[in-house]
C-alpha cells in the first residue's frame, strides 16, 4: 500500500528526480529581481519541466490557483537589515504546512558558526514532526558561518550535508563542490537524495548547465536553482534545458539549444 509520505515525495520529485524553484528570498532580501510577482514565474515554468517550488506561506496563501507541481513550505527565516543575517528562526509547523496544502516542508540551516545549535534544534524538531505527519522534509544544508574558511571544501560539504541525512531530512540540499569525484563521494555518503544549490546569478547559461550535468553525473537527484531560473531573461527556458540534463541524460551543450527557442 502506498503511504502519504511516498504520496507527497511523488509531487515533489517526478521519478525520483527534482527540478525545484526556492523562492524564499522575499524575507530574506525583498522582493528581488525576477520574484517581484512568483505567480508569473511559476505559471511561465510549472508545464516545462518543473516538479516542485519552495516558497513561504504567505506565498502560497497569495496563489491564485492550484498548481500541478510539488510546493515544500519554507520554515527558515532571517533578513539582511539584521544584526544575525545567518540565524535562522523557525517560523512554522508541520501541521501548518498541511492546512496550507503543502506537499513538503522546507528548512534552511547553516553550520559553522556560533548560530548552529539552535538551528539543528530546530532540524531535530521538525523531522520528528514531519515523520509523524508522513511529510517529507527538505533540509538546505549550508557551511556558513566564523569556522567555515571555505564552504565548497569537500570535506566541510560532506559533513555539513550528512548532518542533514542523520537529523531526518529526505531530501538534502547543498553546495556542489566542484567537481564530479569529490561529490559522488558526498553523495555516497548521504542515505537519502542529494539535490544541488544554485548560488548566485551565474555568469552565463554554459556555466549553469555544466554544473548541473556534472552533478548529475556525480550521483546528485537534482538541483534547486533560484536566480539562476527566476532571474532569467527567459525563465522557462532555462528550466525546459534543466529538464533535458535531469530527465533525459542530455548533455550541457545539447540543453543549451533550448534557451532561445520560441
Amino acid at each position: 500500500m502506498v503511504s502519504g509520505f511516498q504520496i507527497r515525495m511523488d509531487r515533489i520529485l517526478r521519478k525520483g528526480k527534482m527540478l525545484c524553484i526556492p523562492m524564499d528570498h522575499g524575507i530574506s532580501s525583498g522582493p528581488v529581481e525576477g520574484l517581484e510577482n512568483p505567480s508569473n514565474i511559476i505559471q511561465k515554468c510549472e508545464h516545462h519541466g518543473l516538479t516542485s517550488i519552495i516558497i513561504n506561506k504567505g506565498i502560497i496563501k497569495s496563489l491564485p490557483k492550484s498548481l500541478r507541481i510539488g510546493i515544500l513550505v519554507h520554515y527558515s527565516a532571517s533578513t539582511s537589515l539584521s544584526m544575525s543575517p545567518n540565524r535562522k528562526m523557525l517560523t512554522g509547523s508541520v501541521e501548518e504546512a498541511l492546512r496550507l496544502g503543502a506537499d513538503g516542508v522546507s528548512l534552511h540551516i547553516n553550520v559553522g558558526g556560533k548560530e548552529e545549535p539552535e538551528m539543528l534544534e530546530q532540524l531535530g524538531k521538525i523531522s520528528e514532526e514531519c515523520h509523524k505527519w508522513q511529510v517529507p522534509l527538505l533540509a538546505m544544508m549550508y557551511p556558513r558561518g566564523e569556522n567555515v574558511k571555505n564552504p565548497h571544501d569537500p570535506e566541510t560539504v560532506g559533513h555539513v550535508a550528512r548532518i542533514g541525512a542523520e537529523l531526518g531530512a529526505d531530501i538534502v540540499k547543498t553546495l556542489y563542490t566542484g567537481d564530479i569525484d569529490s561529490f559522488s563521494k558526498i553523495v555516497k555518503a548521504i542515505p537519502v537524495p542529494v539535490v544541488i544549490a544554485g548560488g548566485p546569478k551565474a555568469k552565463t547559461d554554459s556555466d549553469v548547465l555544466q554544473m548541473t550535468e556534472d552533478a548529475m553525473k556525480a550521483g546528485a537527484k537534482g538541483v534547486t536553482y533560484g536566480r539562476n531560473i527566476f532571474a532569467h531573461k527567459a525563465p522557462e527556458q532555462m528550466v525546459k534545458a534543466l529538464a533535458g540534463i535531469i530527465f533525459r541524460n542530455e548533455s550541457a551543450k545539447e540543453a543549451e539549444k533550448q534557451i532561445g527557442k520560441k
